[in-house]
């Protein structure tokens, strides 16, 4: 099992963890709500776990424009 983080918006590869002893409980997912998880976490047929979250560049951009936020692809 891998698990391989994206951003969010520009599909950026952040990076992976090519372990399959880690838990769920390791990386902190218990701490997301039911919403937040369906929202952050996908898992793969192929038994890998994709997550997405912010890459520096994007994270930069939403705080200088906060206004991108309100678009449903602001950084594509």
């Amino acid at each position: 099992m891998a698990v391989n983080y994206i951003c969010r918006h520009c599909k950026t590869a952040i990076g992976s963890i090519e372990n399959a002893q880690v838990s769920e409980l390791q990386l902190g997912f218990h701490f997301l709500t039911p919403d937040e998880r369906s929202d952050i976490i996908a898992y793969n047929p192929n038994g890998d776990v994709t997550v997405k979250v912010i890459c520096d560049y994007c994270r930069e951009a939403l705080e200088a424009n906060p206004e991108l936020s309100l678009v449903a692809n602001p950084l594509q």
